[in-house]
């Protein structure tokens, strides 16, 4: 499936939403997606946990303007400013949202609950501090488009020298359903974003699908554990530059703002 974080999703249709583009209804109907419920706790001037469109109505009440994604990893503190505590739930947590307007981030945590094939997830987004300053190494869109186009290249050529899974029935039915979910036209973003942002998240969400598969879909030829640590060593910077692209896509309506 392709890669589609909350966090992208929250701040594509909150984005929406603050720009006049989408009703509160379809904006929270959006980001919620398949999960059962959202909730925002710890938003200034609310005593407890509450529903999306409270927290969004309260947020630009609180002054803000816009809603950046941040997809931190290890070493690559993506689309994060500070401080320190923000930064390590954010990096727990693998993504995040950072207001503009109003030094707020907000991190997602995911509960499950029931049994296998009727599972419930709910969605508590923590309201916390931030530091007002520079996200860190985003790209422009133009910049991602490039890097994307490159690693579409290498991770072919990756993928093809290390033997690893690229093909077969489980590979085909991934790239068959991305394909036909691109050919439909489905919305990927929210109302309000440039067609070159929507261009490159389309574009990202292909080379993580690449990504995944490799990791996923058994070991091809990379038995040893010597081959499969190069398989991930050479595939790292092509994730790199896939989660680049993402944030740059999903933050391009705020950045057009700007």
């Amino acid at each position: 499936m392709l890669f589609e974080p909350r966090s992208g999703r929250l701040a594509a249709w909150g984005n929406a939403l603050l720009a006049g583009l989408v009703s509160p209804d379809e904006a929270v109907l959006s980001i919620v997606g398949e999960d059962a419920v959202h909730r925002v706790e710890g938003l200034p001037g609310e005593a407890g946990p509450v529903g999306l469109t409270l927290a969004l109505g309260r947020m630009r009440a609180l002054g803000v303007t816009g809603l950046r994604v941040a997809l931190p990893a290890p070493g690559h503190p993506l689309g994060l400013s500070g401080p320190p505590e923000f930064n390590a739930r954010a990096l727990e947590a693998e993504e995040a949202v950072v207001a503009v307007g109003a030094a707020l981030g907000l991190v997602p945590e995911v509960a499950e609950a029931g049994p296998a094939g009727d599972v419930h997830v709910s969605v508590t987004w923590h309201c916390l501090p931030v530091r007002e300053a520079p996200p860190a190494d985003v790209p422009s869109l133009g910049e991602a488009e490039r890097e994307l186009a490159e690693a579409l290249r290498e991770a072919a050529v990756v993928l093809t020298r290390l033997d690893v899974a690229g093909s077969g029935p489980v590979a085909d039915a991934a790239l068959s359903a991305y394909r036909a979910r691109a050919e439909a036209g489905r919305e990927v973003l929210a109302p309000g974003y440039p067609a070159r942002a929507v261009r490159v998240l389309a574009l990202a969400q292909r080379v993580d699908l690449m990504v995944s598969l490799a990791y996923e879909n058994g070991h091809g030829g990379a038995v040893a554990a010597s081959e499969m640590a190069a398989r991930a060593e050479a595939l790292r910077p092509v994730e790199r530059v896939a989660r680049r692209a993402l944030v740059a896509a999903y933050n391009a309506a705020v950045e057009q703002r700007g």
